[in-house]
């Protein structure tokens, strides 16, 4: 086979990949036309409207210094094992999720069970271990370092930043619906991942529609571990993604947004959102709360 003909078989595996994550219907997110903070207020954190930032971040510490492209072709990224070895005794949050048991259990632990982990995990496991909501005020400094706070946070409103976040695992991750209590700012470190918003209204809709299905009445702010394992997981990921639970009522439908290595995402604050990290390898993203 030729090189242009692999090429375009890699192509073709990693657009199905993305059809599979995301669901018909969807309206994409608005991309900014300059990443300039005055298109940013006007367009996006002004108005609270979700807007992509394509290649905000080109130049972003994280991306150069954590991450690089495997040498196998159509392997995705990969972590620079050797930069972050160092780290293996700082601990962080982790994720384990058992797909064959429908299991999830939030642990903490050192850095170097997941970076060992990542090395060895087989691509068709259904165990999964994600470096979740990790707070970088709790890294050491040089890895804070590498994560600078961009402009767009520090001076679109008042100045106030409630906490910065890495999430990295190996592909496929999933984050179910869920709204966050301010403005977040998503940006993509490593690998793709496609997003899935809706308006504060609809989203509640969808999330009282499978409460009801349910029998429940949970609450729309305070979330657990419910939505991460079990019968309200699969119903969600099936409101959401289009799965073949039901469709979603027409009215409902969201917005979609691919992001890839230094892309971001503007959410604004209420609106519902689901993520997916697609395709091979590493998925790195880093995210601030502010107002």
């Amino acid at each position: 086979m030729t090189a242009s003909g692999h090429l375009r078989q890699v192509t073709c595996r990693f657009a199905r990949s993305l059809s599979k994550a995301s669901r018909a219907g969807q309206l994409p997110v608005k991309s900014l036309d300059d990443m300039s903070l005055s298109t940013f207020r006007r367009e996006a954190f002004n108005p609270e409207l979700p807007a992509l930032l394509p290649k905000a971040f080109s130049d972003y510490p994280a991306i150069s210094n954590w991450f690089s492209q495997s040498a196998q072709e159509g392997a995705g990224a990969e972590l620079r094992y050797e930069y972050f070895d160092s780290y293996g005794e700082v601990m962080v949050p982790l994720e384990l999720t058992s797909g064959a048991r429908n299991d999830f259990q939030d642990l903490r632990a050192p850095l170097r069970l997941f970076l060992g982990w990542t090395r060895q995990a087989s691509p068709g496991s259904t165990d999964r271990l994600y470096l979740a909501q990790a707070s970088i005020s709790d890294l050491p400094q040089s890895l804070r370092d590498d994560l600078p706070t961009p402009e767009l946070v520090s001076m679109a409103g008042k100045g106030d930043i409630y906490d910065t976040n890495l999430w990295i695992g190996l592909a496929p991750t999933y984050t179910p619906l869920h709204r966050d209590p301010n403005p977040n700012l998503f940006a993509q470190l490593a690998g793709t991942k496609v997003v899935i918003l809706f308006s504060p209204n609809v989203g509640a809709e969808i999330f009282r529609h499978v409460q009801r299905t349910l029998g429940r009445s949970g609450s729309e702010t305070l979330r657990g571990e419910e939505m991460m394992q079990g019968e309200e997981k699969r119903l969600l990921e099936a409101q959401v993604w289009g799965m073949d639970e039901g469709a979603i009522p027409a009215q409902t439908t969201g917005y979609e947004a691919v992001l890839r290595q230094s892309d971001a995402l503007f959410i604004p604050k209420g609106w519902w959102h689901s993520i997916k990290g697609v395709g091979n390898g590493i998925t790195g993203s880093v995210n601030w709360w502010f107002r």
